[in-house]
């Protein structure tokens, strides 16, 4: 794990904060900005140029869509590249990708400052110092307060700018402000292929969006569909506003004045709105510019102070950036964030920004499908993203070669910005951290694979990872628990005949004699690969022609202690049990074989689990102490009450809430696996899961277990 990790921060982000963060990074001063100088080299081709960039983002895209369903951590591309490249490369990443977003984030500000200069009598460079302030203490506050206010800003940019294309549409069909066409388009390369080609890099910075997602993966909730989803719609909007919008530029706007010209949307907006009073059409295009520019430095702020954040908590810098201040943002990084970038907006031009920061993305662009590569062909069964990205080696091939060909006509002062700056890392990490970082990354688990080491440490990371992300929805890890065998331990019963019980259950449904089981259950617990965590063992196995997953729950009240092996030393220690869970999953898919254990060892973390557990009367309070409350519940059928209903029916006549499922049925003893045309009898008790909102309807409809009398020979089921 790594070295001081801190508090987490919370999941608060959803997917339309995905999606506001990604958009309204990448509708910023690439937009509002930069296209009359990136006009300037190519010529009308502009419009091409932005379109390739957006293309060429796809690849990276793509995997930092995968790295980070499989790592959602703060630091994102800083957190993929240390892992997967080891902490040098991950240093340069890291500090690297810090610098991009600072260097964005104040192109976005002094765009900003263009703007509202507009209508201000102030220097643009000292209205974004000031907004940066601004900003930060806004972060300070909390991430969810600066997601909400992305969320208003992008709501206004995408809505005035489709009023602003539909008005360019009715101007170019003879309608109001038809004027605004000049007629005069400018050649369309005016520099040739190379301009294009350099138009390509020094646009990309537009296309940032997708860095700034995966910097604040850690507080996204569900980021196994929403980091994926959220950073593809945003790529495909902002491709779609850049295309149409530069060249809507490119047709009202004479040419020697959109070359020079800093504040083009509002110079297009003005001509194509000349039929309204002069300060109505200027705030029509003022206030779009305005939020999206706001939009992308204040999510810009929020995504870079991440950086600084991993990093601290690695300690490859001082750990005080690592930590969390009294709101739960980290406040340090924040102000060192919002002090780099206010001395960027007082020193630096437009152009030299773009160039800078567009050069340094495409390294880290290039080296993130590296990651991908790396991770895929170390094997580390704990690397499980929860989307992956098609076309692989491909997609990462051409997201690796490509950006160094766009570096190489960028320029000699941003090559030589991008070599110092890798200088810097490294002579950083060699006189600061090197004697602090213990670790490597994946790569050498590749390297093992052609007979050198690895670091250990990385694949337990992983799988801690694996453990607060949960399980999926297609693990049906409820199902999986819901049909567990149950065994109470007897006093003198030793771990050994917990196994042996176990496996002799576990016979019973699997292809599989219990003499193999019970040698591969204890051959794991004395080699280190049994989980142990809060009097919690989970002995486990993968073996080859089984279906589905299946499990026993045995519990000793008084505990057994149990010799556990080291899965890296020949050391053994003994741990106090109480919970033993044996779960044997198909060979074939070892994702699913770890989430599921993933699942159980973060349930087993929770305070409630253990007296839960152990005041269990039956198997189903086992089973519902499992499965936490909300997603479980058991019917008992009697002639009377509520349930009474289900009895003579078929189980495929009952209509049940959307999202639930019944499980098991218990009649007299036996468990009967439900099918739809098992009726109903009095007597029966059913074990029922599925999302939170199914179980609490069916519990508004029939009760549950607790609302009726059960006779003794239910609650006495268990196998003892």
């Amino acid at each position: 794990m790594a070295a001081s990790e801190g508090r987490r921060l919370s999941k608060e982000l959803t997917l339309l904060d995905v999606y506001a963060i990604g958009t309204g990074s990448m509708l910023s001063a690439g937009f509002f900005l930069l296209p009359g100088i990136a006009a300037s080299k190519t010529g009308s081709s502009v419009v091409l140029a932005y379109f390739l960039a957006s293309v060429l983002a796809v690849p990276a895209l793509l995997s930092k869509a995968e790295l980070a369903t499989a790592m959602p951590r703060a630091g994102g591309v800083y957190y993929f590249l240390d892992r997967s490249l080891g902490p040098i490369v991950g240093t340069i990443g890291g500090l690297g990708t810090w610098l991009v977003l600072v260097l964005k984030s104040a192109f976005a500000l002094i765009g900003m400052g263009y703007y509202l200069a507009l209508v201000l009598n102030f220097p643009p460079e000292w209205v974004a110092a000031t907004l940066t302030g601004l900003f930060v203490i806004l972060n300070v506050l909390g991430a969810k307060e600066s997601s909400g206010l992305l969320r208003v800003l992008v709501s206004v940019v995408l809505a005035v700018l489709a009023l602003l294309f539909l008005q360019g549409g009715l101007a170019l069909l003879g309608g109001p402000g038809a004027d605004a066409f000049h007629g005069s388009p400018e050649p369309f390369l005016t520099h040739e292929g190379q301009g294009l080609v350099f138009t390509i890099g020094l646009v990309f910075i537009s296309f940032a969006g997708p860095i700034k997602v995966v910097s604040i993966s850690e507080e996204v909730q569900n980021p196994d569909r929403n980091l994926p989803l959220g950073m593809f719609l945003a790529l495909v909007t902002a491709s779609a506003v850049y295309v149409i919008g530069v060249w809507l530029m490119l047709e009202v706007i004479p040419t020697d004045v959109f070359h020079q010209d800093t504040t083009p949307v509002a110079t297009a907006g003005t001509r194509l709105f000349s039929w309204l009073p002069d300060s109505v059409a200027l705030g029509m295009v003022l206030v779009p510019a305005v939020a999206g520019l706001a939009a992308a430095g204040n999510a810009g702020i929020l995504s870079a102070s991440r950086y600084p954040l991993a990093m601290g908590r690695d300690r490859l810098i001082p750990d005080a950036f690592g930590r969390l201040g009294r709101t739960g943002s980290p406040t340090l990084a924040l102000l060192a964030t919002g002090a780099l970038i206010a001395l960027v907006v007082l020193t630096l031009d437009v152009e030299q920004v773009a160039k800078l920061a567009s050069t340094f993305l495409l390294l880290i662009f290039a080296l993130v499908n590296l990651a991908v590569i790396v991770m895929r062909e170390s094997r580390i069964e704990a690397y499980d993203p929860g989307f992956r990205s098609p076309g692989y080696p491909w997609v990462q091939l051409v997201g690796l070669l490509a950006p160094f060909i766009l570096i190489g006509v960028m320029g000699i002062m941003p090559e030589l910005f991008a070599i110092g700056l890798v200088g810097a890392c490294l002579a950083w990490y060699f006189f600061y951290a090197h004697d602090r970082v213990v670790r490597s990354g994946a790569l050498l688990h590749w390297f093992e694979r052609l007979g050198q080491g690895r670091f250990a440490g990385l694949d337990p990371e992983l799988r801690g990872i694996l453990k607060e992300k949960g399980v999926r929805a297609e693990d049906a890890f409820d199902e999986v628990v819901a049909r567990a065998f149950a065994i109470d331990l007897r006093d003198g019963e030793s771990f050994m005949d917990a196994t042996r019980r176990a496996s002799s259950r576990l016979a019973q449904r699997l292809p599989v004699s219990a003499e193999h089981l019970v040698e591969g259950f204890l051959h794991g617990t004395q080699t280190g690969a049994t989980p142990v965590s809060h009097g919690t063992a989970l002995p486990h196995l993968r073996v080859p022609d089984i279906v589905a997953p299946e499990m026993v729950l045995v519990r000793s009240l008084a505990g057994l202690n149990v010799e556990i092996g080291d899965q890296f030393t020949d050391a053994k220690h003994g741990a106090l049990i109480h919970a033993f869970f044996f779960l044997v999953s198909p060979e074939e898919n070892s994702g699913q074989h770890l989430r599921l254990l993933a699942g159980i060892a973060g349930r087993a973390d929770d305070d409630d689990f253990m007296d839960a557990w152990l005041s269990a009367d039956d198997p189903g309070d086992l089973r519902e102490a499992v499965l936490r409350d909300e997603r479980f519940t058991s019917l008992y059928l009697s002639e009377r009450g509520p349930a009474a209903a289900l009895v003579g029916a078929p189980l495929k006549t009952v209509e049940w809430p959307a999202g639930t499922l019944v499980a098991l049925v218990r009649r007299e003893g036996e468990i009967l696996i439900p099918s739809g045309s098992l009726v109903f009898k009095v007597g029966d008790r059913l074990s029922i899961v599925g999302e939170s909102d199914g179980i609490q309807a069916i519990r508004s409809r029939y009760g549950s277990v607790a609302d009726v009398e059960i006779p003794d020979f239910i609650s006495a089921e268990m196998e003892v």
